[in-house]
């Protein structure tokens, strides 16, 4: 039946950024829409408390956190792993209320392997020692996702395609992260130590699953992306893991489009968008 959700025994989703102009929250509502999961976990960055604007927060970033709760009132398990732009809530570590809990990691028994899940900014150097890059460099990157809005806007205007370039030069960046703070590596000698069998991620906004050998043993790597650019979660069911990719999924995208056409959400024009960019360049006082 059309209407019948996809059963799924574990969906991870890190790295939404309610809150910010990048985030997809309306791709991310229909993708939980159509499925049903046993066990729900948000693997950190969930709400961008560095971003975060009063008067910034659209109706779809909302409906996000009502689907949510409203999971919670079926009882399914939600974890909610604390992120770096979300560590406001590590303060609240092991808060549990129903089915519901705060936690700075999570380990899992899956089908007799245990799985290692946290968000992975502990291992990232320019967390680590320079916090205050980092959150210049989250500002640069909302910036960009918004330039990008803007100049997509105009190209549609001309009859021209998206152009991507923010996913290119924030790859580029993420790479070079990676590179010298061995995060992948990392984490899987970690997890080989303590004997899990998957090692599962966000933070680096690369989804990913790969078998990662060492001297000591093998280990599975997984990353669940993010829902700026790549609108992927991970899944787990009957024993394996595949990458959910938003724009694989018909159904998904062709409920959002019917939605949209009965409800139109309102978006930015191109006059809130120029003005919302020269605010960044601080030429409009806010």
């Amino acid at each position: 039946m059309h209407n019948e959700k996809r059963k799924v025994k574990l969906v991870v989703i890190s790295d939404v950024h309610l809150g910010t102009y990048g985030c997809h929250a309306q791709e991310l509502l229909f993708y939980l829409k159509s499925i049903e999961p046993e066990i729900l976990v948000l693997n950190g960055d969930i709400i961008d408390m560095w971003q975060f604007n009063k008067s910034y927060f659209p109706n779809e970033h909302m409906r996000v956190i009502k689907h949510i709760t409203g999971l919670l009132a079926k009882n399914t398990p939600v974890y909610y792993v604390a992120g770096n732009h979300d560590e406001l809530m590590r303060k609240f570590v092991g808060f549990e209320m129903g089915s519901f809990k705060i936690v700075n990691k999570e380990i899992l028994n899956l089908d007799g392997k245990e799985a290692w899940i946290f968000h992975g900014d502990v291992f990232d150097v320019t967390m680590k020692h320079s916090k205050w890059l980092a959150q210049l460099g989250s500002t640069g990157y909302d910036f960009l996702i918004l330039l990008n809005r803007f100049v997509n806007f105009i190209s549609k205007k001309l009859g021209r395609g998206k152009i991507s370039f923010s996913k290119k030069i924030k790859n580029s960046v993420k790479s070079a992260v990676k590179f010298v703070n061995n995060f992948e590596q990392t984490a899987a000698e970690i997890g080989i130590s303590n004997g899990y069998s998957y090692v599962v991620c966000g933070h680096i906004h690369q989804p990913e699953i790969r078998t990662i050998a060492t001297a000591k043993g093998t280990i599975q790597y997984l990353n669940s992306g993010d829902w700026i650019e790549n609108l992927t979660a991970l899944e787990y069911n009957e024993g394996a893991w595949s990458i959910y990719h938003f724009n694989e999924d018909t159904r998904a995208k062709a409920l959002m489009e019917r939605e949209e056409k009965e409800n139109p959400l309102k978006e930015l024009n191109e006059k809130e968008l120029f003005e919302e960019l020269m605010r960044e360049f601080r030429v409009i006082p806010t």
